[in-house]
């Protein structure tokens, strides 16, 4: 585990260096960061400065970029020469200093230089950086940097196995995919992004890769039936199908979107470190494209990490840092674009494989605090406004607890630029600190001619060829994949048996007739054989049911396919299989040669199809339940189709919300009780000063009254009065003193006062803490309470939509 040297302790009253550096173990920002600060307080430095010391220590680095200052960790110049600085310096800086080009970077190259020394820095230390890492900037869409393959990002994954992984990496490339078309689409409801995400699982789940291209064509000629218990023509018709894929189809037939498809591939394992295992500075910048391009990229590069990341073992110490530059927008408090998932579960799982996050804003009221509160380190420099000191406050103290928020907010006021609070997990005390001097020249956002200039010569993966666009297919032209079957009928035979005929028996009247396609899927689990040469009979039923529940407010149509082979001259004796067919798999003419075999089961009567049609239904009544997910706490019911990872998010956000409510309420029952405390507190004291002065007053009035008393009693001669004016004078003397002693035990009476109600205001602020911990730790028990309810069919919810008699090719 190494120490990252991110600058000093500052004192907070002249904001002067104290000599003591803040060094955080590399293993700390396992527990993820947070920098937040203002336009111009040092933010982007102190990121640069952490990523530089990651690299120092051989932690690789993943930087997404939305904004271009990144690329300045490519301007390292161990020489801190003029000449290195004069390319990259902006000529109006150079104006405004009354400098000439030449002198204002020979000026830059003495400022890094002196800055550098004054933290013990120097040009060696900045080579030793440079050598020890490799530095690439990826501009995705472009060719200005290194290019990225970002539509080639369909590979399927090694390990098909774990679903959670595979189907999170589909759903943030389906999401940003839909994205860059204008199409909102939420992943539990929005049909294209369900068809989408089909099409992509049933490849990889095949072991296949694909390409944009392939997944454009499968959208119009899907190679799945259905999708639920739908059909997939009834969830979503051709038509729409077409529209779909002409809108994507656009997409690839624009010319700038070929860069798209050039490039290094998007691998997590690659862009961390080389082959021989250098790490590597991986800077993905999006600030050249559109909004919905960033959120595809960025979904696309996250969604990976996820998966790279599930794949590696356990560690303490840091293994890899990811860096988002302004993550508003990424991860807002109530919108769910497709960023926002993978960096919910990053800144949840990252920790235990040792991928450290680090989450850069200027804006912590757009950001979902959920997400802040999952940091354990916390770099807070100037804020804007008090909204936003008030939702980092909040994500501050529901992830340190026992956080003195108003200690912190005030010092937080009182910052200067570069300077930030510290808060650590494992420190008990925030600290203020000062930010090194970064070893990168600070210049701001690159231009595309300086990004290309910095790559000229960098070599990455050999580059994937560009895509080659396919023609758009006309519906109806090019056949579904799973329609390509042979089209041989089963051979004749030689002879016929005793049993057998060429001539097919008679069926009941009113009953179709179809004949089993050889290379239906389903055919051998039925019983049946593709290479078969007689025909048996056996009776095809389609079921439609309907799962219908007040309760749960559910009504879910569902479909059943069955199988009824081998028919026995009792039904008792024949098998149900259910199975996944369409209208492809049952022909509806005869084969050539084809030889039947004599049932046992009266087939010419009508009432053997009615009684095979009534015990059908009885036994799906019987056998057949829809098990949903509830939770009776939040009254919350799976929807179908829904999975349970789906269910317990609607659960969890549910509950958040409540407790974001309940807790509001709370905090506004408790805001006058303190308004209140405070007030009597302030008058309190109010009420000490004023006493105070009082039994001061009375004080100087008793010594000076006994002092002119005392001398005039003395100085008044042998009068015969003279003793008697010295007791008078002493009289009065102690009635003053008298009223000095009952002033003074007034003070210590409201300075009793105060400490009480100090304590009272004390008391009350940790009873609503309680109680706000409390109604937290209730919501989470209710997000917990989830079990299942199995819905049963009514007979009257059952029908038979489709029956036929049908002959299966057999040995």
């Amino acid at each position: 585990m190494a120490d990252l040297y991110l600058g000093e302790t500052v004192d907070p009253a002249t904001h002067q260096r104290t000599g003591t550096k803040v060094v955080i173990p590399t293993g700390e920002f396992t527990t993820h960061g947070v920098i937040v600060g203002m336009t111009g307080s040092g933010k982007t430095g102190l990121g640069i400065v952490l990523i530089e010391e990651a690299l120092r220590a051989g932690v690789p680095a993943l930087l997404i970029d939305p904004k271009g200052d990144l690329g300045n960790l490519c301007l390292t110049f161990p020489n801190l020469s003029g000449t290195d600085f004069r390319p990259w310096i902006n000529d109006g800086d150079a104006t405004k200093a009354g400098l000439s080009p030449d002198d204002f970077a020979t000026a830059q190259a003495k400022t890094w230089s002196d800055g550098l020394a004054s933290w013990g820095l120097d040009g060696a230390a900045i080579g030793t950086m440079r050598s020890g890492a490799e530095f690439t900037i990826y501009t995705p869409g472009s060719t200005a940097g290194m290019a990225m393959n970002i539509v080639g990002s369909l590979n399927a994954p090694d390990d098909a196995g774990d679903l959670e992984t595979m189907r999170d990496e589909i759903e943030g490339y389906v999401s940003g995919l839909l994205g860059l078309v204008g199409i909102e689409a939420d992943p539990l409801s929005s049909r294209e992004h369900i068809l989408l995400s089909n099409l992509i699982e049933t490849s990889w789940a095949a072991g296949k890769d694909l390409d944009l291209p392939t997944l454009v064509g499968q959208v119009q000629t899907p190679p799945i039936r259905k999708l639920g218990v739908f059909e997939l023509d009834t969830f979503f018709p051709p038509n729409d199908r077409t529209a779909l894929a002409m809108k994507l189809n656009g997409l690839l037939a624009s010319p700038s979107f070929a860069a798209w498809a050039q490039g290094a591939p998007l691998d997590i394992g690659t862009l961390l470190r080389t082959a021989d295992g250098k790490p590597r500075c991986a800077i993905v910048t999006t600030s050249h494209l559109s909004d919905e391009e960033r959120q595809f990229v960025t979904a696309l590069v996250l969604a990976k990490l996820v998966t790279w990341m599930r794949k590696q073992s356990g560690t303490t110490d840091l293994r890899a840092l990811l860096y988002m530059d302004e993550v508003a927008g990424y991860v807002p408090p109530s919108a769910m674009p497709p960023t926002k998932k993978p960096i919910m579960t990053l800144m949840k799982q990252a920790r235990a494989f040792g991928v450290g996050v680090v989450l850069s804003t200027q804006n912590p009221v757009d950001v979902d605090y959920k997400a802040l509160s999952n940091a354990g380190t916390w770099m807070i420099g100037r804020l804007q406004t008090d909204r936003d000191k008030q939702r980092l406050l909040d994500g501050m103290s529901a992830a340190a607890g026992g956080v003195d928020v108003a200690a912190i907010g005030d010092t937080i006021s009182g910052l200067s630029k570069r300077e930030f609070v510290l808060r650590r997990a494992s420190k008990d005390k925030p600290e203020i600190m000062t930010t090194r001097w970064a070893m990168s020249y600070l210049r701001g956002p690159l231009t595309r001619d300086q990004i290309e200039g910095l790559m000229a010569g960098h070599v990455a993966a050999a580059p994937t060829p560009g895509l080659d666009l396919p023609p758009y297919v006309v519906p109806g032209t090019q056949a579904p994949a799973h329609s390509m079957r042979s089209t041989e009928a089963p051979t004749g035979a030689t002879g016929l048996g005793a049993d057998e005929t060429s001539v097919m028996p008679r069926i009941a009247d009113g009953v179709a007739v179809r004949w089993v396609d050889p290379a239906s899927p389903w055919l051998s689990a039925v019983g049946g054989d593709t290479r078969g040469t007689r025909l048996e009979p056996a009776v095809v039923a389609r079921v439609r049911m309907r799962y219908d529940d007040d309760k749960a407010d559910l009504v879910s149509d569902a479909e059943y396919e069955a199988v009824l082979f081998p028919l026995a001259a009792t039904i008792d004796a024949t098998r149900a299989i259910a199975v996944d067919y369409d209208d492809r798999d049952l022909r509806e003419a005869a084969p050539d040669g084809a030889v039947y075999r004599l049932s046992d089961a009266p087939i010419d009567a009508k009432t053997t199809f009615t009684r095979v049609e009534r015990d059908l239904i009885d036994h799906l009544v019987r056998s057949q339940t829809m098990e949903i997910p509830v939770n009776r706490d939040l009254k919350l019911f799976g929807r179908p189709g829904e999975t349970p990872e789906a269910f317990t998010l609607r659960c969890s956000q549910a509950a958040n919300d409540a407790a974001d409510r309940d807790t509001a309420a709370l905090r506004d029952k408790y805001a006058a009780r303190v308004k209140k405390a405070q007030d009597a507190l302030a008058a309190a004291h109010d009420r000490v000063d004023v006493l105070k002065s009082e039994h001061r007053g009375r004080r100087g009035e008793e010594i000076i009254g006994a002092a002119g008393s005392i001398l005039g009693g003395l100085l008044g001669g042998k009068s015969r009065k003279g003793a008697g004016g010295i007791l008078g004078s002493l009289g009065g003397l102690f009635g003053k003193h008298q009223r000095a002693s009952t002033a003074g035990e007034r003070v210590d009476a409201v300075e009793n006062k105060v400490a009480t109600l100090e304590q009272d205001l004390h008391d009350l602020e940790a009873e609503a803490a309680t109680e706000i911990q409390q109604l937290s730790d209730a919501w989470d028990a209710k997000e917990a309470g989830i079990t299942t309810v199995a819905v049963a069919l009514e007979r009257t919810d059952v029908s038979v939509s489709q029956l036929v008699l049908a002959w299966v090719p057999v040995a």
